[in-house]
């Protein structure tokens, strides 16, 4: 990686993380990647490097898995992307996902409000859209996804039904 590179990777972590730090919906995850919650939706941040000598602030929003795409959901969804200000739906074949993404240019040029108001727009519309294409298509919101691991998580150590019990004693 060259050294613009690592250059712009930085200026832009340090403007997310100025930007962002101090909401209570921000986690860092990583390094370069970030999660914003918004109801029932989660928009990931994944800072990139890009040659020569940028980054990339990809913001994504997982929104419904297990879908089925038909011709008029299909059709709905590029309505809607001629419409829209920041963002496009799209459909990620491997998990059956509808996602909704944009993406930033990073470094010297990114600034607060340009990162504020994309991430606004994002998540408002992925919070509303998660439910309306589980409504119409079918499969589990990303919330939906994390309640079920994290219930699994919680329960995988106990062997049977009734172990839980002794816990309380």
């Amino acid at each position: 990686m060259s050294k613009d590179v690592a250059a712009a990777l930085r200026v832009t972590v340090a403007r997310i993380e100025g930007t962002l730090a101090n909401s209570p919906a921000f986690t860092r995850v990583d390094r370069h990647f970030y999660v914003v919650k918004q109801g029932t939706a989660y928009v990931t941040i994944h800072v990139l490097p890009w040659e020569p000598g940028r980054a990339l602030v990809r913001l994504v929003a997982q929104l419904a898995r297990g879908v089925e795409m038909t011709p008029d959901l299909a059709i709905k969804l590029l309505r809607l992307n001629a419409r829209l200000r920041f963002g496009a739906f799209g459909f990620v074949s491997q998990g059956s996902c509808v996602v909704f993404a944009h993406t930033l240019l990073g470094g010297e040029t990114l600034d607060q409000e340009e990162i504020l108001t994309a991430l606004h727009d994002l998540s408002i519309l992925a919070d509303e859209f998660d439910d309306r294409i589980v409504e119409e298509a079918g499969g589990e919101r990303m919330q939906d996804l994390i309640d079920a691991s994290a219930a699994a998580s919680f329960f995988s150590g106990l062997d049977k039904p009734g172990d839980w019990a002794m816990e309380w004693r």
